[in-house]
């Protein structure tokens, strides 16, 4: 029970951000390496999750990581991306080429 802390700890944190607190699932797998707990969350909220240039997901990855220290126990976090993940980024030429397509 001690050692699923910083599961508890997690799913509380994440579940206080997300509109969608239902649908927060966190997976926790113990292997050599320490502990990975991975985070799916409904596709909605991963800007919630992730906040301005991954700021809040380094808050909390940093939190964990606390909490796993004070528990003897290496923690990561995964955050896995939803289905369909991020849309396929445009190289510069081909935004330039839809920029100078755009009539006014």
């Amino acid at each position: 029970m001690a050692k699923e802390k910083d599961h508890e700890f997690l799913e509380f944190i994440v579940k206080e951000l997300v509109d969608n607190p239902k649908d927060v699932k966190v997976e926790r797998k113990v292997d050599e390496m320490g502990v990975l707990l991975s985070l799916t969350v409904n596709p909605a909220d991963m800007g919630q999750i992730i906040g301005r240039e991954g700021s809040t997901a380094k808050a909390i990855r940093n939190l964990v990581r606390i909490v796993g220290l004070k528990n003897h126990a290496r923690v990561n976090l995964k955050i896995e991306e939803p289905e369909g993940g991020r849309a396929p980024r445009m190289e510069k030429k081909e935004v330039s080429e839809d920029i100078d397509n755009i009539s006014l």
